[in-house]
């Protein structure tokens, strides 16, 4: 049984990325709370388990403040030595041909029940001088993203915010890191309703999800600010840093437009 170091607390735990971090996590000796709004979360805390550690699942909807609170009562004021707020949702088709309550539940998952689960956690971490926290951003938030604007206004929201966040805990042992993965071959672009696209329809050219989260996780308990991961999407960045806003969003159009990947 690995050496036991504290909890940590993963949102969106359930598949993909979230799970990989999950399982980085219990690999290294944490204890867990995993939550996400599906029922697969209790089948991933058995999985946990089976590598030697305590892992509790929390099925919440942590797009709402009920959900949130949910997973906060369930620490039972443990401290929480790493906090992986990885929960997210995406959502394609052009802005106007979506439905105001699909917009709504991107922007409450991405942004606000991150930001509201963050600062319960993040004021415990501050008091106790002590832990860790990792965002899932994307690579995304660097991008106009035509077809797919709300998600990728979403991710450069927390992009940013982790930034701030970190420069505020500064004269703190609290480090916040970002994690900016590219397309990664997960149940995103399914949920999304993406695979039509180029860039959702071609799993060969998607990153490993347990290869991102463990960039991601090395990352953060180094304390570094933040990681995009693999190399065509560092290029990728650093073009859309340097590209006018207009062509950026001509070539995501490209990318993410229905019906771009049939030609494929």
């Amino acid at each position: 049984m690995a050496e036991k170091f504290g909890l940590a607390v993963v949102t969106g735990a359930s598949t993909g990325i979230g799970y990989e971090l999950a399982r980085c996590c219990a690999e290294a000796g944490y204890d867990l709370v995993v939550a996400a709004d599906e029922p697969e979360i209790v089948r991933a805390a058995d999985d946990f388990r089976a590598l030697g550690v305590q892992a509790e699942a929390v099925e919440a909807d942590l797009a709402t403040a009920e959900g949130v609170e949910k997973l906060y009562v369930a620490l039972a004021g443990r401290p929480v030595e790493l906090l992986l707020a990885n929960a997210g949702r995406g959502l394609g088709h052009a802005f106007l041909d979506q439905e105001v309550a699909d917009i709504r539940r991107v922007i409450d998952t991405n942004i606000t029940g991150t930001i509201l689960l963050v600062h319960r956690i993040g004021r415990d971490m501050r008091l106790q001088n002590r832990g860790r926290i990792l965002f899932t951003g994307s690579i995304a938030g660097f991008m106009p993203g035509s077809f797919q604007a709300v998600y990728n206004a979403s991710k450069a929201f927390i992009d940013s915010f982790s930034w701030a966040l970190r420069n505020e805990l500064k004269d703190t042992d609290v480090t916040v890191t970002c994690l900016m993965p590219g397309p990664t071959d997960t149940e995103f672009f399914e949920r999304a309703d993406m695979t039509d696209t180029k860039v959702g329809s071609d799993p060969s050219k998607m990153d490993d999800p347990a290869k991102v989260a463990r960039i991601g996780f090395d990352a953060m308990m180094k304390g570094e600010a933040g990681v995009v991961t693999g190399f065509s999407n560092k290029i990728q960045a650093a073009m859309a840093h340097l590209l006018p806003a207009g062509m950026v969003a001509e070539q995501h159009r490209k990318l993410a437009e229905p019906g771009s990947g049939k030609s494929q």
